[in-house]
C-alpha cells in the first residue's frame, strides 16, 4: 500500500513538473531608455498577443543605466535615447558583447513650463544654456528678458543617467559646460511633469511623448531655430522635417549578438521592424521613413 502511495506521489510529482516545464516561457530581457520604453512596451505588447511562449520584460534605468546592464551581458536589447558612448563601447568589448545599433524613431525633446507661464512661450538656445548651464545660470526670470517676472526660476530635468539628460546637456550646453546642480533630477518622467505643473515658475525638459499624454498640465516652450530665426513648435511634422532645431533627435534600440542567435529573440526583433512604424505614432513619437525599417530589417537578418 505504501508502495503504491509512494509511487502515485512521484507519478504526481512528475506530472506537475511536465506540466510546469510545458507552461514555462522563453525570456527576453529589456532595459534602458525611459523615453524608448513607450514604443519598446507597445511593440511587446502586441508581440504577446502573437506569442504567449515569450515574456518580454522592459526595465526603466535610463540609456546609461540600460548599457550598463547590458554591456555586463545582463540583457538582450537596451532602448537608448542617444547612440552608445566609447567608453561604453569599451565595456561591451571588454566582455565580448558584440550588437547591432537600430534607430526605431524620432524623438523631440520638449521644453515645458507651468500652465500659467504666459511670458516665456519662446525660448533660444542661448536663452535655454542661461537658464540650464552650472556656471552663472540664470536666477530668476527677470535675468532673462527685463519685462519677465522677478521669480526665483525653479529647474526640473530628467536624471543624469539619462539619454534625454545626455542629448540636452550636450545640445545646449556643449560638452565642456555642466548641468546646474540645484535642479531637481528625476529618471521618473510622472514626477516631472508633477513638478512642473504644481509649480508657475518651474521650467524642464523631458521626450516629446510624454507631454503629448500630459499637454492639459503644462505649456510646451517653442525654440527657436538658430538657422532660421523662427520660433518652432516641436510636433510630428517639424520634428520629422528637422526644423525643430537642435532638439530632435532618433531613438535606437541594440541587440546583442549573442541574444540574436536566440530563435524568440530574433522572433521578437523582426516583429519590431514590422510593427514599429505604425506603433509609435500610437505612443506620441515620429516614425522614421519605411525604407529605413525596410534596410534595418535586412541588416538584422545578416546579423548572427
Amino acid at each position: 500500500m505504501k508502495i503504491k502511495l509512494h509511487l502515485g506521489i512521484i507519478l504526481l510529482s512528475v506530472s506537475l513538473l511536465t506540466a510546469a516545464q510545458c507552461g514555462k516561457k522563453t525570456q527576453i530581457l529589456v532595459d534602458g531608455s525611459s523615453t524608448v520604453y513607450p514604443v519598446t512596451e507597445a511593440v511587446a505588447e502586441e508581440f504577446r498577443n502573437v506569442d504567449s511562449s515569450v515574456n518580454v520584460t522592459v526595465g526603466i534605468s535610463g540609456t546609461g543605466g540600460g548599457f550598463k546592464k547590458f554591456c555586463h551581458n545582463e540583457t538582450d536589447i537596451s532602448d537608448a535615447s542617444r547612440p552608445i558612448k566609447s567608453g561604453e563601447q569599451e565595456k561591451c568589448s571588454a566582455n565580448g558583447v558584440e550588437y547591432l545599433e537600430i534607430p526605431v524613431a524620432y524623438d523631440g525633446l520638449a521644453v515645458l513650463t507651468h500652465k500659467s507661464n504666459d511670458w516665456a512661450q519662446e525660448l533660444t538656445v542661448a536663452q535655454l544654456k542661461q537658464i540650464f548651464q552650472a556656471e552663472s545660470p540664470a536666477q530668476t526670470w527677470k535675468e532673462l528678458n527685463a519685462a519677465w517676472p522677478d521669480e526665483k526660476i525653479r529647474i526640473y530635468a530628467p536624471g543624469q543617467d539619462s539619454g534625454t539628460f545626455d542629448y540636452f546637456s550636450e545640445t545646449i550646453l556643449g560638452k565642456e559646460s555642466k548641468m546646474r546642480n540645484d535642479a531637481t533630477f528625476s529618471e521618473d518622467d510622472n514626477m516631472l511633469v508633477t513638478g512642473i505643473a504644481g509649480d508657475k515658475f518651474a521650467i524642464g525638459f523631458f521626450g516629446l511623448a510624454y507631454y503629448e499624454e500630459n499637454k492639459e498640465k503644462l505649456s510646451l516652450v517653442k525654440v527657436v531655430n538658430p538657422a532660421s530665426g523662427q520660433a518652432v513648435e516641436p510636433n510630428l511634422e517639424t520634428v520629422k522635417s528637422g526644423q525643430y532645431a537642435p532638439l530632435s533627435r532618433p531613438i535606437f534600440i541594440y541587440i546583442s549578438k549573442k541574444a540574436a542567435q536566440r530563435a524568440e529573440v530574433r522572433s521578437f526583433v523582426d516583429f519590431y521592424l514590422e510593427k514599429v512604424g505604425v506603433l509609435v505614432k500610437d505612443v506620441g513619437y515620429i516614425p522614421l521613413d519605411q525604407n529605413i525599417y525596410t534596410k534595418n530589417a535586412a541588416e538584422f537578418k545578416k546579423f548572427n
